[in-house]
């Protein structure tokens, strides 16, 4: 079945042959015990008749020749007579070659796989051997031709080995099984690409490249490799080098009207040719051109016109080397080797620019300067001379010592196969073959045909000379690991208009951190506005996607570039108000134990034994304590100080509260006294005492069982306030803390009760107004601090407490003392016995 396939296949094929007329004899060709197809671009024109489908249609033929793919086809040539004459490679045996002209089309590329297939003749036969008439084919010079020839001997297992093919979808062994390449694959090339313009920041590009197999599959694979890089495309147009003049410069138009600075051209040298005379007719300068290995050392493209537009110019090229004795042969080539050979002798007109005339041509005059056949090629420079670099003929050479090879090991049987295999082995043994150049450069393929993917990366510069040379500016490696693939050499980059100032192509500048990128709706990714972090949120590198939000503890600099530890907030003796609330702690301390003093030294007066001296003092010490307790509350929270600050607070206060009860009571009973001569009874002093201490005492197990069961610890709260961490004392129980003040409120409450019930009291000595006027201020203000305390903010809360603390300590030392001293220092008149009693004693009596 499978014999029957490939006749089926050829018969096909042979028909095809007639139809696109088959060439009858080669180019170039030589007779041996093995012969290797060769097919190049030779001409880079083609006729293309007009097909009537009533006649055989006449034959194509192709014009304009390329000395480049001539000098192939001679390396080739080179490389089997080096071959034929070693010693040690397939010793006893020839090879010969037959070389045909692909014209760089699909339909002459067609007709050339034809030709080597199926020999010279132009009709199968009657019979069918099923053999090719070469072992091996090597070729084409682009991808498309090459594609079309790899789909027509893959089903006779023909090797076809491109040394220009870079397309990676030859790479599909299903679809291409007998298919190699010397040149790496444009899957490389493609990414190496798109890590070139990211790594010089260029993330904003256009993109041009030949509309064929060569460059929409590399292309397709750039704009893939670039997103990945968040590299960006700008506009994707392709051309072909026979293109209306119209396509071209329209072409040429997009690229002058683009935003982008960069354009990486995946051309073929034909293709770039034309866009360049385009790009020379508009004047297109000023733009950085990254190009492929197609053109990138081409010398023809690389002239002293063309670096108006190109100069600059970075791209990929195959790594250059050299071939010895390479050079001493092409300067042999000529029509003396072959007089016959009509290829020969357009390959010596074209360089030097004469012609062979034959008889008629010369009775008819001269018209153009006649060729003798002893020009030098020594004195010529042009592609075909040129030996200087070989970046695509040593692919060539490579292409035919790796055939050799294959040859050399099927019929030594290294692999136990024995002289017996047919030519279709050649490709098993091809896809094995491994050996070193004598470079000592290493030959072999990978599971898919293709070679170690190197390159360099070439700068367009000028020489002293004004001449544009190719400098090797870095290296591209695949093999290596992802972080060494691509490295620079530390020379010198010429950029475009052969400045030293690297040109910025980006649709968007740069975000600085402390922002963040955010697209622009119908845009690409890579053109976006830059917002600022919101407060709390970082970004530490240069084009953020996003920014980072900042933990618990940490709040964001002003830069908001990174992230600090938040400031800690609580009132310190540090700042103003600190200070300033200390401060009046102090001085209302010192006024009480001035107050103190004052009752002291005046205890025998009688305005202070009407007061109770003992409650009095007592009282005084009470007030010096709740003045002193404030400054208890400032400083930075400690597990002591929180513990103390309510507990103090409140003991003292009901000290205080304590005092004034019993003193209320007392004025009470002393004033409510009906009969005359009567005094205070003397069992009402220690029931003073005892009333100060139960209630003081009462207050005491309140603030036990709170620090017992939930005392108050320090907290740091980052819920209230985003940007700072406010450093409190957590009262652990609400109940506790607000059983506290509920009693010292209930204390107040009934000495206010008391007070307000002995208001009709006598008025020269009616202490009972002043402890009511007292209780009245201590009350606003503790009822006024509930929603004062639950409202303010950090330290704002404690300057709330120490505030109420301070406003009633003073209330009561001004209200209950602030008379008596007044009549003690300003009114000592006033200060008798016979005042105080007044006119209601005298009543009474």
């Amino acid at each position: 079945l499978q014999r029957d396939v490939k006749i089926l296949h050829f018969y096909t094929l042979e028909a095809l042959c007639r139809i696109l007329g088959s060439p009858e004899f080669p180019m170039l060709s030589k007779e041996g015990d093995v012969t290797i197809g060769g097919a190049f671009t030779i001409h880079t024109k083609i006729s293309e008749p007009p097909l009537s489908f009533t006649d055989t249609p006449p034959p194509l033929t192709c014009s304009s020749m390329n000395l480049i793919d001539f000098h192939f086809a001679q390396t080739m040539i080179f490389a089997i007579e080096e071959i034929n004459n070693s010693s040690s490679l397939l010793p006893n045996m020839s090879i010969g070659y037959r070389i045909y002209d692909s014209c760089g089309l699909t339909l002459s590329s067609m007709r050339a796989v034809m030709a080597l297939m199926n020999g010279q003749e132009r009709t199968v036969g009657k019979t069918c051997s099923g053999q090719s008439a070469v072992h091996a084919i090597i070729g084409a010079s682009d991808s498309s031709s090459t594609i079309v020839m790899s789909r027509s001997t893959g089903a006779f297992q023909i090797p076809v080995i491109s040394h220009l093919a870079t397309c990676a979808c030859l790479s599909n062994r299903k679809e291409f099984p007998s298919f190699f390449r010397t040149i790496p694959s444009d899957f490389y090339q493609s990414r190496a690409l798109a890590q070139l313009v990211k790594y010089f920041g260029w993330t904003w590009v256009g993109a041009v490249r030949s509309d064929n197999a060569y460059g929409n599959n590399g292309m397709a694979t750039f704009v893939e490799a670039a997103g990945v890089e968040g590299v960006c495309i700008e506009y994707s147009e392709a051309i072909l080098w026979n293109n209306p003049r119209e396509k071209i410069a329209r072409v040429v138009e997009v690229i002058s009207r683009a935003s982008s600075k960069v354009v990486v051209a995946f051309l073929s040298q034909w293709e770039m040719a034309v866009l360049l005379e385009e790009a020379l007719a508009q004047n297109l300068t000023g733009l950085q051109w990254v190009g492929s290995e197609s053109w990138i050392t081409i010398d023809r493209l690389a002239t002293r016109r063309s670096s108006a537009v190109l100069s600059g110019t970075l791209g990929f090229a195959i790594s250059k080397s050299k071939i010895p004795g390479l050079r001493e042969f092409l300067l042999r080539v000529g029509p003396a080797q072959d007089p016959n050979n009509t290829l020969l002798r357009e390959f010596w007109e074209t360089t030097f620019s004469c012609r062979f005339s034959s008889q008629e041509e010369k009775d008819s005059g001269p018209r153009q300067s006649q060729c003798s056949g002893s020009e030098r090629l020594e004195e010529i420079s042009n592609p075909f001379t040129d030996t200087s670099e070989l970046r695509f003929s040593i692919n060539v050479y490579k292409a035919v010592y790796a055939v050799a090879h294959s040859i050399h090991d099927l019929l030594t049987c290294r692999h136990g196969e024995g002289q017996g295999g047919n030519r279709n082995c050649v490709l098993r043994y091809l896809r094995d073959v491994n050996f070193t150049m004598k470079s000592g450069e290493r030959v072999y393929f990978d599971e898919n045909g293709d070679p170690t993917a190197i390159y360099e990366l070439v700068n367009w510069q000028r020489d002293q000379a004004g001449e544009t040379v190719f400098v090797t500016v870095g290296n591209y490696n695949a093999s290596l690991p992802n972080g060494d693939k691509f490295a620079m050499n530390g020379i010198q980059i010429v950029w475009a208009g052969n400045t030293l100032k690297r040109p910025r192509s980006v649709c968007s500048d740069s975000c600085l951190p402390g922002f963040r990128q955010s697209e622009i709706k119908g845009m690409p990714v890579c053109c976006f506005s830059c917002i600022p972090c919101a407060a709390g949120e970082i970004s530490n590198l240069t084009d953020s996607a996003k920014c980072t939000q900042c933990s618990l503890e940490y709040w964001s600099n002003g830069d908001k570039s990174r992230c600090v530890p938040k400031v800690v907030e609580f009132l310190s003796f540090d700042e103003t108000m600190g200070i300033l609330l200390a401060a009046i702690s102090m001085v209302g301390a010192c006024l009480t134990i001035v107050v103190s003093l004052v009752f002291f030294c005046f205890r025998e007066t009688p305005i202070v034994k009407a007061s109770n001296s003992e409650l009095s003092f007592l009282l005084l010490f009470s007030l010096t304590l709740c003045f002193l307790c404030s400054l208890n509350f400032i400083g930075r929270p400690s597990e002591w100080s929180c513990m103390l600050r309510h507990t103090a607070f409140g003991i003292t206060f009901a000290l205080c509260m304590s005092c004034v009860l019993a003193k209320t009571i007392a004025v009470v009973i002393a004033f409510q006294a009906t009969m005359p001569g009567n005094t205070v009874p003397q069992c009402s002093i220690p029931l003073q005492r005892i009333s100060v201490f139960s209630c003081t005492l009462l207050q005491v197990v309140i603030c036990v069982l709170w620090l017992a069961l939930a005392p108050s610890v320090p907290f740091r709260n980052t819920a209230h306030a985003t940007e700072k961490v406010i450093l409190e004392c957590d009262v652990g129980s609400a109940i506790g803390f607000w059983a506290v003040l509920g009693y010292i409120g209930l204390l107040a409450l009934l000495c206010f009760v008391l007070a307000f019930l002995a208001r009709k009291l006598p008025d020269n000595f009616n202490e009972a107004k002043f402890i009511s006027f007292s209780m009245l201020i201590f009350c606003a203000v503790w009822i006024t601090f509930i929603p004062a305390y639950v409202s303010s903010p950090g330290k704002f809360t404690v300057a709330v407490e120490i505030f109420a603390i301070l406003a009633s300590s003073f209330g009561l030392l001004f209200c209950i003392f602030g008379p008596k001293c007044y009549i003690i220092f300003l009114k000592p008149e006033r200060n008798t016995k016979k005042h105080i009693m007044g006119k209601g004693h005298a009543k009474s009596q």
